[in-house]
């Protein structure tokens, strides 16, 4: 089984831990996000949930949705913050043709994983998965638990 890959805590903006339980993730995929400035101040303060959030695709592009971006109370007057508003995917052309192709034929779905910076912008890990039954649910969590039993006994030894 492989392990996720362990971000920088200084880097990561907010995780989904959720997506882990409920679902196969089967590849990832990093995507830009189309941000308004008061966003990324907020960001940076690391005002921002994803754990209710997905991806969906339409007409040819992708969207996040029901992410949250909690304004800050610094943000300017002029502008009407939407803390739940829909944003804009950057994937290439041939990532979302591939995904659209799973996503309607195979039926899987896109979740986010992870917001985070890289090179001083802003990017979402999402995942191309599958839902877990509620007997893989148990399953993980029985393995979980054993692999926590397993390493306590290790270290008393």
């Amino acid at each position: 089984m492989n392990k996720p890959v362990k971000k920088d805590p200084e880097r990561l903006i907010a995780e989904n831990r959720k997506a882990r339980y409920d679902y196969f993730i089967e590849e990832r995929l990093e995507a830009g996000l189309v941000l308004e400035g008061w966003e990324v101040k907020s960001m940076r303060a690391g005002k921002a949930q994803i754990a209710e959030g997905y991806v969906y695709l339409k007409e040819g592009e992708a969207f996040l949705f029901g992410a949250q971006i909690t304004p800050l109370n610094t943000t300017s007057t002029h502008v009407v913050a939407d803390p739940k508003r829909t944003r804009k995917l950057l994937l290439s052309k041939a990532e979302l043709s591939r995904l659209l192709g799973s996503v309607e034929r195979k039926g899987y779905t896109l979740v986010p994983l992870d917001l985070h910076w890289k090179n001083g912008r802003a990017k979402l890990e999402i995942g191309l998965a599958k839902g877990k039954k509620q007997h893989d649910k148990r399953a993980t969590e029985k393995d979980r638990d054993w692999q926590r039993d397993k390493a306590r006994v290790l270290r008393r030894g």
